[in-house]
């Protein structure tokens, strides 16, 4: 059996545990792979939205839960941040689960080389999910519908002989003009806030986009998702900071 890869951090959000796209199996894999001193779970891990609608738990689910658990009894500093689809748990927060799992709203990392990231889910900062929630909700609808017709697109591309994925709902996000531009204010609205709080960085989620960059001298660091790209941030044990795409590995 191939030893893990030490990292010294691992960041991952936005799995949506409870719903029928949650790659669980995926990161299942990747948590097998990957073995860090700290383990950052940045919001939308279980997806409440979701108990309201049709919830799709598999046993794949409950063993992410495990894993997690096992990791933090285990001497893996776990820390879980809230996200708007978790955030049934904010009211409770911040929450002590034993000296290496924690929940809270937003945390600071200091990174090897001394550098401060401020650690959120990043829908505090979307002024949708802020001041129209039901926006929000619809947008979450529309996104859903996306990955259904994901599955129907592909099934008509192996129909002609095409095997490689191809991500509607990613086609989307990258290309519609609306899409791009939200993405790009929501990159700069967190860089900001990042700078006037005398952070050198930001590590984030929320939007399904994964991204590494430098913003205004602020390192803007997006760990993606575990619907469809199956990404995640990692600090290496030299204190480099990577995008892991796990499905391209």
């Amino acid at each position: 059996m191939q030893e893990p890869i030490q990292v010294r951090s691992i960041f991952i959000s936005d799995i949506h545990l409870g719903t029928k796209f949650s790659k669980a199996e995926e990161l299942l894999d990747f948590i097998r792979k990957y073995e860090s001193q700290n383990l950052f779970l940045v919001g939308d891990i279980i997806d409440g939205w979701a108990i309201k609608r049709k919830f799709n738990w598999k046993q794949s689910h409950s063993d992410v839960i495990q894993k997690i658990l096992r990791k933090a009894r285990k001497n893996t500093n776990v820390y879980f941040i809230a996200g708007n689809h978790d955030e049934f748990l904010r009211p409770f927060l911040p929450i002590l689960l034993g000296d290496r799992l924690r929940i809270e709203n937003e945390m600071t990392y200091e990174d090897l080389h001394g550098k401060k990231h401020l650690v959120t889910h990043g829908d505090f900062f979307d002024s949708i999910t802020m001041t129209k929630k039901w926006l929000a909700v619809l947008g979450d609808y529309g996104y859903d519908l996306l990955l259904h017709l994901n599955g129907v697109v592909n099934f008509g591309r192996r129909l002609f002989g095409v095997q490689k994925y191809w991500s509607l709902s990613k086609y989307a996000k990258d290309s519609i003009k609306s899409s791009v531009s939200f993405i790009s204010d929501y990159e700069g609205i967190l860089a900001a806030h990042a700078k006037r709080n005398n952070y050198d960085g930001v590590i984030c989620g929320h939007i399904h986009k994964a991204e590494m960059r430098d913003i205004e001298g602020i390192q803007y660091l997006n760990c993606g998702d575990w619907v469809e790209s199956c990404t995640a941030v990692v600090e290496t044990l030299e204190g480099e900071w990577k995008i892991i795409n796990f499905l391209e590995k």
